[in-house]
């Protein structure tokens, strides 16, 4: 853990800003600087030694995640299946700087969460399985690598294609986002989304689950607009993402325990696909 501690202790001006504590102005810089390039280092920087190698063995863990950690993944995903390009492409939710962005609030388990925490929630939700020891070897190494990734990005700071890009579109259509599935998707993801040797399965019991960020339908259809498919990107229109998404979305997949707990202060997006306990114990008046 010791190599982690500089990037933790200059992390913790966010917990005092979250709980109305004065960061010292040096925070404050990191809080209020630009955007940062995206500007990710080559693999063959990482160093050799035992930082490096740890840094190494993550890398493999999370581009051969059910090979390497079958006892922790439930289903046919790889952590690069949402990730592509091993965590570096921009717009596709990409690993760089996200270490430099924890610990931070998360309102869906309205707490503070460490990056190990962000981790085995993939592993729970979008790979369908269980959680990894916070403090065990594969856990140190997935992290060491994004740190690695994360090198230079000051904490708090946002870097350039961070996250996914946003749709303004709210709704699509089943039916049109099967007859684009038929023509620009099942040539990777089979016919019926169970997956093939090159895509992972979209639904089904080997999918991720109902808790799982890309089950929503706005989530799914940003990545879907600017990474799919995947040797044409970008070439789908904002309407045939948004109807894609809401096909792919409506089939079936596993379930997730506990997910009614999510979102336990509310706020939980519109697209989130059941009803959480908060919504139920504060309905909405109708006519809102």
């Amino acid at each position: 853990m010791r190599r982690y501690s500089q990037q933790v202790g200059m992390a913790l001006p966010l917990i005092a800003a979250a709980l109305g504590c004065s960061p010292p102005p040096r925070a404050r810089a990191a809080r209020d600087a630009d955007t940062v390039a995206f500007a990710p280092p080559a693999d063959s920087m990482i160093p050799d030694d035992p930082v490096g190698r740890a840094a190494r063995r993550g890398l493999a863990l999370l581009t051969h995640t059910a090979d390497s950690l079958p006892g922790f993944v439930g289903n046919g995903l790889r952590c690069v299946s949402c990730h592509p390009e091993n965590g570096r492409r921009p717009d596709a939710m990409p690993w760089v700087g996200v270490t430099a962005r924890f610990p931070q609030f998360r309102s869906r388990s309205a707490s503070i969460s460490l990056i190990e925490d962000r981790v085995n929630d993939c592993f729970e939700r979008s790979l369908n399985g269980r959680t990894l020891p916070a403090g065990g070897d594969d856990m140190r190494d997935i992290v060491a690598y994004m740190t690695f990734l994360s090198r230079g990005v000051p904490v708090g700071a946002v870097v350039e294609g961070q996250g996914l890009k946003r749709l303004t579109l709210t709704t699509g259509d089943t039916g049109r986002g099967a007859r684009v599935f038929l023509v620009q998707c099942t040539r990777c993801h089979g016919p019926t989304g169970q997956g093939t040797v090159i895509a992972p399965p979209l639904w089904g019991a080997r999918s991720y689950n109902i808790g799982a960020g890309m089950a929503r339908v706005r989530t799914a259809a940003a990545f879907i607009r600017y990474n799919m498919p995947y040797d044409r990107r970008g070439t789908l229109t904002d309407q045939e993402a948004m109807d894609v998404a809401m096909y792919v979305n409506a089939q079936p997949r596993p379930d997730f325990a506990g997910k009614e707990r999510d979102w336990p202060n509310g706020g939980a997006p519109p697209d989130v696909a059941y009803p959480t306990q908060y919504q139920r114990q504060h309905p909405t008046p109708r006519g809102r």
